[in-house]
């Protein structure tokens, strides 16, 4: 088995975005049994991003190895006072190496320098390795909803912490 490359975080560059939104079609399709409804949420959230952007107070991170987008975080601002962490995503050949712990620190660092004081998030209940980042992180289980989205029946957990 070859060793893997480094993984460098970056700023997105054309193409990324698309990418991203490619990424969580093709893996959640292939992985969970999404159907094509959750690539359009992702591609809603990515445009909304992209035409509301505020530098001073969002961001998103590319992770990149091997010259290949394989994963991404987004921190978008909800209000002045909290951060929202959107769309993690690693593609199956960069997990096990801690990069959605660091892509998740970085968020988090982000945030907190930026004076937000409160960061949430929304996931689903079956999402075992990032619902455990989430713990490690601090991030505290507010609310569990059941609903059918996504071809799929699913139960919808809303997740914060204080910055």
């Amino acid at each position: 088995m070859r060793k893997k490359s480094p993984v460098k975080l970056r700023a997105p560059r054309a193409g990324d975005m698309g990418r991203v939104v490619q990424m969580h079609g093709e893996l959640y399709a292939r992985e969970f049994g999404y159907d094509w409804t959750f690539e359009a949420l992702v591609a809603d959230v990515v445009a909304g991003f992209v035409r509301n952007f505020d530098a001073r107070h969002e961001r998103c991170w590319t992770a990149e190895m091997d010259r290949e987008v394989v994963g991404s975080i987004f921190l978008v601002r909800k209000s002045t006072t909290v951060a929202k962490l959107r769309l993690l995503i690693l593609h199956p050949g960069a997990r096990g190496i801690g990069l959605g712990k660091r892509l998740t620190r970085t968020c988090i660092r982000f945030a907190r320098a930026v004076g937000y004081t409160k960061m949430v998030l929304w996931t689903q209940s079956h999402l075992l390795a990032a619902r455990a980042i989430y713990k490690v992180e601090n991030f505290e289980l507010k609310s569990r909803q059941r609903q059918a989205s996504f071809g799929k029946k699913l139960v919808a957990e809303v997740w914060e912490m204080a910055l």
